[in-house]
């Protein structure tokens, strides 16, 4: 079921969400939801707070398929980079923000296996775009200069640059 995305200032956008303590048919469902309403967004992430659910829950799909993660962490970073950002919450915002080049993410999969994963490039960009959603930050707050926040027309076609 596509869900409905949550647009900033919403106050959700702004909680530390909750931690899963229990993978259960309604997180399950949470995950597939996050997955079908990102690809039609289109975007190549998602984090739970987006769609009104704060709990520790994000998906990601550079193109590879689709990566769900719970309660995940970032263990290790290393490198940086700069990718220019926009968010499904923030429609028609963009703005160059600096990450880690690559990072190790440490969470479950969704039969509840704990795992890690190596990312770099632009999916390492998506885990840290959407694992700060879970602690409370949208990606404007990682902005060095505000000035560099654009507005411009939102296209669909930019998928890639969707976070």
């Amino acid at each position: 079921m596509i869900r409905k995305i949550v647009r900033f200032p919403n106050p959700i956008l702004r909680k530390k969400a909750k931690a899963v303590k229990k993978i259960t048919p309604e997180i399950i469902r949470l995950i597939d939801d996050m997955i079908e309403t990102m690809h039609a967004a289109p975007g190549v992430g998602l984090a739970a707070p987006q769609v009104g659910e704060s709990v520790r829950v994000i998906v990601a799909d550079i193109g590879a398929g689709a990566v769900a993660l719970i309660n995940p962490k970032i263990i290790a970073k290393h490198g940086e980079q700069v990718f220019t950002e926009g968010c499904l919450s923030l429609p028609g915002v963009e703005a160059p923000v600096d990450r880690a080049q690559k990072v190790v993410v440490q969470g479950l999969d969704r039969s509840g296996k704990k795992g890690r994963l190596e990312a770099e490039g632009l999916l390492a960009t998506v885990f840290q775009h959407e694992i700060d959603h879970l602690d409370g930050l949208v990606f404007i707050d990682q902005v060095k200069d505000p000035s560099l926040i654009k507005h411009v027309a939102f296209a669909k076609e930019r998928k890639e640059e969707l976070i």
